[in-house]
């Protein structure tokens, strides 16, 4: 039997795989002591935006392997991939749907967060400021941003061909 990989979106309000995100965001938090936010701030976060989800499907078999919960101005409010799923390309399919519905993205990157930095450079996101104590317990953050000039589907594609 065959594994399917397929693209789910959740409309704002459309809390469906909203407790699969949960789980897999808590995963990745206990471990790389990132994506430290509470539970009513994430589902509200959730729920108020478009959520693009990668789902494996192997029979009734279903495995969430990441997701991106955006805003209609094409922030990134979350970019989480499953990791087991890493290096197969999840972040960067996630970030091509982003970039398929606006002519720039935008997000914060803990700046401690050495992995997400190298993700977000590779795809070619430009650091815009550097915010002190931006996080809840005090950590800093970048400001990135991929687009703007209305190359932003262009280059993202010419990178996903590449």
């Amino acid at each position: 039997m065959s594994v399917n990989v397929d693209i789910e979106i959740a409309r704002p309000g459309d809390d469906s795989y909203v407790e699969a995100a949960w789980e897999l965001k808590e995963r990745i938090r206990q471990t790389e002591d990132v994506l430290k936010q509470r539970k009513g701030f994430f589902t509200d976060a959730y729920r108020r935006s478009t959520v693009y989800l990668l789902v494996t499907r192997d029979g009734a078999d279903e495995h969430l392997m990441g997701f991106s919960a955006v805003r209609r101005d094409g922030y990134i409010l979350f970019l989480a991939v499953s990791p087991e799923f890493r290096g197969e390309g999840v972040g960067k399919r996630l970030v091509g749907q982003v970039a398929e519905n606006h002519d720039s993205i935008t997000c914060h990157a803990r700046a401690s967060n050495q992995n997400a930095l190298g993700f977000y450079e590779h795809l070619g996101f430009e650091v815009e400021r550097h915010i002190q104590n931006y996080y809840e317990d005090g950590g800093d953050a970048y400001y990135l941003k991929l687009g703007g000039s209305g190359g932003l589907t262009e280059k993202l594609s010419d990178f996903m061909r590449g």
